[in-house]
């Protein structure tokens, strides 16, 4: 028996930042914006929002849809690429708001992929009887880590977090079949050079720019729709089902245009795929669920609907899981 999803929830921050807004910052425009990312707004922490006070009001949802209080919580896994603190991450920040109580929580760190690690990791935990009720949040600040300077980055980014509060299913319920895989060779198409271990900061990092994330654009787009068309076929393989019997795909909000390679790919209809991405950009981590949560909220996914969710991302890390709602 594997993970179902109970009840998910969401949130960004309220502070919105658009492409006008993007124009008077940096050497830009919205056409060039939207023609290359598909990208119209996002939204953004304003000074003195923590990361963790998204991942926290994200679970507060997901339990109050679920009927779940916080002592019902036997696990705690927060899928982030940039956590409040190196150490000690965020999920002790995300459990103790949350009141969890004497829960195993910890950070999962799989860049743009975390969330369908994470749900890879919960399903796993919950088959061998580990947990009964987990609780999965994506949660993202890529602000906190933007070079503002740089529009070929700027443009892509927004915060949020999204979560899922997972239980054991039945037949024919929740994870039905997962593909994970990773691409050591490509790590740093996307990376932060410094603040790490490896180059801690320093004030000639500081002065070079390291601590924002850098992103070999080109690299990341021959990659992406590939590396997401091999992981969705090889979880439908996985599940026992064909690319026919899927109702949605819920690819990583990383761009329109790699979005539209990967549905050229998998040759379905673009009425089949859910996305969110002109409105939040991309989340990294927090995308899937984020997208996932207002389908669902919106009626669009309905009970029963067999869902595609599919990422790639910095590592580089790519995969897909197949669920029944």
């Amino acid at each position: 028996m594997g993970a179902k999803i109970r009840a998910t929830g969401s949130h960004v921050p309220s502070k919105r930042l658009t492409n006008a807004d993007l124009a008077r910052m940096v050497d830009t425009s919205e056409e060039w914006i939207v023609q290359r990312t598909g990208i119209r707004t996002r939204h953004v922490l304003s000074d003195g929002e923590l990361p963790s006070d998204m991942a926290v009001d994200a679970g507060r949802r997901a339990l109050e849809a679920a009927g779940v209080s916080a002592e019902g919580i036997d696990l705690l896994i927060v899928a982030t690429t940039f956590p409040d603190m190196i150490c000690p991450g965020s999920a002790p920040f995300v459990a103790k708001d949350l009141g969890l109580v004497d829960a195993p929580f910890f950070d999962l760190t799989a860049g743009c992929t975390g969330f369908v690690y994470g749900l890879g990791v919960a399903d796993g935990l919950i088959r061998a009887g580990l947990s009964r009720c987990a609780l999965l949040i994506g949660m993202e600040a890529l602000s906190r880590v933007t070079d503002w300077t740089d529009r070929q980055t700027c443009v892509l980014f927004g915060d949020g977090a999204g979560a899922v509060v997972l239980e054991p299913g039945g037949d024919d319920e929740g994870v039905l079949g997962t593909a994970l895989h990773g691409d050591a060779a490509k790590s740093l198409l996307l990376h932060m050079p410094a603040g790490g271990s490896r180059r801690p900061g320093t004030v000639q990092t500081l002065a070079q720019r390291e601590h924002f994330v850098k992103m070999e654009g080109s690299g990341v787009f021959r990659s992406a729709a590939l590396m997401m068309d091999r992981a969705i076929r090889e979880a439908l393989v996985a599940a026992g089902r064909a690319l026919d019997d899927i109702d949605w795909i819920i690819p990583h909000q990383a761009n329109a245009r790699i979005i539209d390679a990967l549905v050229r790919r998998l040759k379905v209809g673009p009425d089949r795929v859910i996305s969110n991405l002109d409105c939040v950009a991309n989340t990294s981590a927090a995308s899937i669920p984020i997208a996932l949560d207002e389908a669902l909220r919106d009626g669009r996914i309905q009970t029963g609907d067999l869902v595609a969710l599919t990422a790639f991302g910095a590592g580089v890390t790519y995969g897909a899981t197949i669920v029944r709602i």
